[in-house]
């Protein structure tokens, strides 16, 4: 309150004791409101606690409940969902670890990879690929079947390639069987801008793939090399898994990156028939009961995985340093 106030509230027959009063009703009202404020606070935290602990008492339920799921005669599903790549869902280690689990369950009589995805590692795709057949291997009663649902791409195709038998819908995307490595260069970016490029390392090549300094000829040439190396591995695992049912002399472009339909897929051999997961579970393998295999990200995970994204792994990749990628 300003001074003028105070005096006109004592000349209108105010006195000290009722400014006073006013003061202590304004500063408890702003009290009442920092209170308020600080239980507001309090119970959102008692809140957040009670869902938390709620969360960890209940996985173990979930858990219970998958168990109890499992038994009986079933038909194993895992899904290989989006980039194939460590770290990814569809990495490794989660995929090598839901085929394990699913063919060693007794109860387990066919096992579906449902695929949809664009490929990705060609490490990834290859671990995978080994642990299929060592798995048909030993257990050759339990049938392996890869469904290509939307897209069954590069690495995705590797993976597919080592079942026993691949469907698609009439209209997946089926091939890609070809490996690429892309990058940017802004040497004539920095030319315009006057940006002068300094390097120090040893190695005559081991700065190669930097993007802001132009190609060498014999670089492009070796580095072509290596792709074209890892895309025989690839074609290799391709023929290894598909054998006599690949129209090879037929469709000489069929190893070439090009990506066909389903239906166009079934005549080059690169799918055996036209089908869906609950199809092949119900008339191939006889038993339509699935039981899902796939390895399930906790909601802490996929919260620590979207605050930990690895920013300088994504510029390195955007500037150009990535390995090749089976696309």
């Amino acid at each position: 309150m300003s001074d003028e106030w105070k005096a006109s509230a004592a000349g209108g027959g105010g006195d000290e004791k009722s400014w006073k009063l006013l003061e202590k009703t304004l500063l408890a009202g702003v009290q009442e409101q920092r209170r308020a404020r600080r239980w507001g606070i309090f119970f959102k935290l008692l809140t957040f606690v009670y869902l938390f602990v709620a969360l960890a008492l209940f996985a173990p339920l979930l858990d219970w409940q998958k168990g109890a799921a499992k038994s009986g005669a079933h038909t194993a599903l895992i899904e290989v969902r989006g980039m194939i790549a460590d770290k990814e869902a569809a990495s490794a280690d989660n995929i090598v670890g839901s085929l394990r689990a699913a063919f060693e369950d007794a109860n387990t009589k066919g096992v579906i990879l449902r695929i949809n995805s664009p490929g990705g590692s060609p490490v990834q795709s290859g671990y995978i690929y080994d642990e299929i057949r060592r798995l048909r291997g030993e257990y050759p009663a339990i049938k392996l079947y890869a469904v290509i649902t939307d897209l069954g791409a590069s690495g995705a195709y590797y993976i597919a390639s080592a079942a026993d038998q691949i469907y698609a819908d009439k209209a997946s995307l089926v091939g890609s069987i070809g490996v690429t490595a892309a990058g940017f260069g802004f040497v004539g970016v920095m030319e315009k801008l006057g940006v002068d490029r300094r390097v120090y390392a040893s190695g005559e090549h081991k700065t190669f793939l930097d993007p802001f300094q132009p190609p060498k000829e014999e670089e492009a040439r070796f580095w072509q090399g290596v792709l074209e190396t890892t895309h025989r591995q690839f074609i290799d695992s391709v023929k290894l898994g598909r054998g006599e049912r690949l129209k090879v002399d037929e469709y000489p472009e069929l190893f070439s990156g090009l990506v066909w339909s389903g239906e166009q897929a079934l005549e080059l051999g690169l799918v055996d028939a036209l089908g869906n997961s609950s199809y092949v579970a119900r008339e191939v393998v006889g038993v339509e009961k699935l039981v899902d295999f796939t390895v399930q990200e906790s909601p802490l995970d996929r919260f620590a995985k979207q605050l930990g994204a690895g920013v300088a792994g994504q510029v390195a990749l955007w500037m150009g340093f990535q390995g090749p990628s089976l696309r």
